[in-house]
């Protein structure tokens, strides 16, 4: 240990390398070779085996049954991972629809049962299996099948996942997160359930959505899932259907307001802060007037970001830079772009934020700039169009209200309805952010037809699939084959015949969080920065080949993640560095960070991300 602890890393790759295998033979908890040195255990026999961190099932080899007590506990014949993968896609596929509760329980919904329950006893077979067949089975584990998940969570709850901190709680929170056993957490997801992806307030049980985005950054970010917390803060419910519910598992009682809110959700911060003082937290699912407020509050001081505000916001912009790109022009002229969003909540106005600095940044960041960016966008709400005229706007949409006699000369008035703003505005894209399905009825998709663009887009980014503003089905089939279509849920993509195509490219968030989230961990940057945001948005703009964005294809497959989020980390990486937000990352130190060149910085990100094989595991008496 005092060699290793000696060794001083040099900006020379290959020393880098070698002070990891240094590293890794003295033992020191050093992400790159966790794979594949011993891990300390200290249980053994039926305790191992109940254990999921460490249950590796019929792939312990007789030596470790062995040393761990376990012979005998299983049966005789030793198997590989792969062929325990074999046996259990093989189970998987017969027992889908034994696993149903009935005609009422949706395939995709027994699906997660039976991942769920793989979860349960060897996490890293499930993380394996979900990383070797990723397009499958992330709709199972995240969008839209996690919806459906919230929505039943009492009845499906059977083993506790992450930790519940609830208005009860009050006081005792600095306490509560030394019961969590890990000594060392990376990413935190914590939601309060008030506003579960477009399914509104479902109390505690959002706490299914921080475990599937906690299962994407484990699958597309490579962090160690012994290092990942699922957070649900239960202030109450204002569902009065869960109120009256006697089986719902969390506080029956109205959600907290105001400063009480806030104290719970300071008091929170400060607890996880203070025991793992470099940990990320990503927001989750907050209703909007809190989604804004909480960023604005804590995002200067902590490792934090929101991603229904900041990620949504990017993944948008990255698909608008892209549909810049089908048209053939340069993602420069995205300024020029009209646009049209349906929906002002946390996501609508995020993305308008987002794309409006984006706009200002191309054009020179000056005050003249913003102006122009601003004025490029008509939001709509349920009220209609949002001008300078309306009673009581929200103050996180107040900036893009547009001016009455501005409207009155284009023919629109306050509270225009969404089909009279796109006839008369004739936008280059459709936005939808509004968590209404089929908003995009078909007198809206005709009026998009009038749209001066070469090659409208359609955005309908909702979730879950029930609440997208329109299928790809709606728009292909009034706009024809030459549009650009996006959607917050997969869609099959639409065939015309001939072997012409129309791809419906879905924007999901699972593009940019992982990325943002691993690159300000290793780059140790002591906050999420704007700059660090519109890096991971343009490196996603710009990962598709121009061969691909000319047919329509503005998002690259799920089955791209790992590589995609490597490069995305990289991108954030190096922006920090540009900002000087970089401080290190274990070894790494911010010096020899900065010294990396492209190659190495995505070998350095490539080599810190956790891969799903068993360690050894050494027996040691407490």
């Amino acid at each position: 240990m005092g060699i290793a602890n000696k060794l001083r890393l040099s900006s020379s790759l290959s020393r880098i390398l070698h002070r990891r295998i240094l590293y890794s033979c003295a033992a020191r908890s050093f992400t790159t070779s966790e794979g594949h040195r011993p891990t300390i255990v200290h249980k053994q026999g039926l305790d191992i085996l109940h254990d999921p961190w460490f249950n590796k099932g019929t792939a312990f080899t007789m030596t470790e049954r062995n040393r761990l007590d376990l012979r005998g506990l299983l049966p005789p014949n030793v198997m590989d991972s792969e062929q325990q993968i074999q046996r259990f896609m093989t189970d998987l596929k017969r027992l889908e629809e034994q696993a149903r509760d009935g005609p009422s329980d949706p395939n995709a919904l027994a699906k997660w049962r039976i991942l769920n329950r793989l979860h349960d006893r060897n996490e890293t077979m499930y993380y394996k299996v979900l990383i070797n067949n990723i397009e499958e089975y992330a709709p199972i584990v995240y969008t839209p099948t996690v919806g459906l998940v919230c929505q039943n969570y009492s009845g499906l709850f059977r083993r506790p996942r992450g930790m519940y901190f609830s208005a009860e709680d009050r006081g005792e929170m600095m306490s509560m997160v030394y019961n969590w056993p890990a000594e060392q957490v990376d990413m935190i997801v914590v939601t309060d359930g008030s506003r579960i992806l477009g399914l509104g307030d479902l109390g505690v049980h959002g706490i299914g959505i921080a475990v599937g985005k906690l299962d994407l950054y484990v699958a597309a970010a490579g962090i160690n899932p012994q290092r990942v917390l699922p957070v649900m803060i239960d202030v109450g419910t204002n569902n009065e259907k869960l109120l009256k519910d006697p089986m719902y598992l969390g506080l029956q009682q109205h959600r907290l307001e105001d400063d009480d809110y806030i104290d719970v959700i300071d008091e929170f911060m400060e607890a996880v802060y203070t025991r793992w003082p470099h940990v990320i937290v990503q927001f989750e699912d907050f209703q909007s007037k809190w989604a804004f407020k909480l960023l604005q509050r804590y995002r200067c001081t902590y490792r934090m970001f929101n991603d229904d505000v900041q990620g949504t916001a990017g993944v948008a912009i990255a698909g608008l830079l892209g549909a810049v790109r089908a048209q053939g022009r340069p993602m420069i002229d995205f300024p020029k772009m009209k646009i049209v969003v349906a929906g002002a909540g946390s996501a609508g106005i995020g993305v308008v934020n987002a794309a409006r600095k984006t706009m200002a940044r191309m054009l020179g960041n000056t005050e003249t700039a913003f102006d122009s960016a601003q004025s490029q966008f008509w939001v709509v709400d349920a009220q209609g169009l949002i001008t300078e005229g309306r009673e009581n706007i929200d103050p996180e949409a107040q900036p893009f209200a547009r001016k009455t006699k501005e409207m009155e000369r284009q023919g629109l008035k306050e509270g225009a309805t969404l089909v009279e703003v796109v006839r008369e505005v004739k936008p280059d894209v459709l936005l939808g952010l509004s968590a209404v399905g089929g908003l995009f009825s078909k007198e809206v998709l005709e009026a998009m037809k009038g749209s001066t663009s070469t090659r409208p887009a359609i955005f309908a980014m909702s979730n879950p699939t029930k609440n997208a503003e329109c299928t790809p089905q709606d728009a292909f089939s009034i706009l024809g084959e030459n549009m650009i279509f996006a959607s917050g849920s997969p869609f099959k993509n639409v065939e015309f015949g001939s072997g012409h195509i129309g791809h419906c490219n879905q924007g999901n968030n699972m593009y940019l969080f992982p990325g943002i989230g691993l690159g300000t961990l290793l780059s140790g940057a002591p906050i999420v920065s704007d700059g660090m945001l519109q890096a991971a948005s343009e490196c996603l703009a710009a990962y598709m080949s121009e061969e691909e964005v000319l047919q329509g294809i503005i998002y690259p497959p799920i089955s791209r993640i790992r590589d995609i989020t490597k490069r995305i980390a990289a991108a954030v990486i190096k922006e920090a560095i540009e900002e000087d937000l970089v401080e290190g990352y274990r070894e790494m130190d911010a010096r020899e960070l900065q010294k990396l060149n492209e190659e190495e910085l995505m070998e350095y990100v490539e080599n810190n991300m956790w891969n799903p094989e068993y360690p050894t595991l050494v027996y040691k008496d407490d």
